[in-house]
């Protein structure tokens, strides 16, 4: 069912999603090619505020908050492996991995490897103020437009 909540908090995790990529751009060398990753975690953001945080509020602002939070950690969790899945298969097409298991296993071994990146104290300011937003904005939306 299209809400105004669903709408405003994936907008504003949309909008996250893309800062989060901008930091995390500047974390990562420059040689780095990233292609699509700002636009593909800005979907991502788009999605979790969507399904993830929407459908769910309406119950005051310490649930919302909270709910916020949830969805800014489940843009982390979904960006970590929607990007190892795309390493994985970018180094699986050039012939890197003996076999399926050693590729399936890379993704968690890639996640690992970029969540050590994130471990920065910008990004995770961002992160969590970003989520407050979220959340705040997502409850008044819920609680104004029904």
């Amino acid at each position: 069912m299209w809400t105004a909540a669903r709408l405003v908090t994936a907008l504003c995790l949309a909008v996250l999603g893309y800062l989060a990529s901008e930091v995390v751009r500047g974390l990562w060398t420059e040689t780095t090619q990233f292609g699509w990753f700002n636009w593909v975690n800005t979907v991502i953001g788009f999605f979790c505020g969507w399904f993830i945080v929407g459908p769910r509020l309406g119950n005051g602002m310490g649930p919302g908050i909270s709910l916020g939070a949830t969805g800014a950690a489940a843009l982390v969790f979904w960006g970590l492996f929607v990007q190892s899945v795309n390493e994985m298969v970018r180094l699986a097409m050039r012939h890197r991995f003996d076999g399926p298991v050693e590729a399936f296993s890379a993704i968690f071994d890639l996640g690992t490897e970029y969540g050590a990146v994130l471990l920065d104290g910008g990004f995770f300011i961002l992160m969590i103020v970003g989520a407050i937003i979220t959340g705040v904005l997502g409850e008044i939306a819920a609680r104004n437009w029904r």
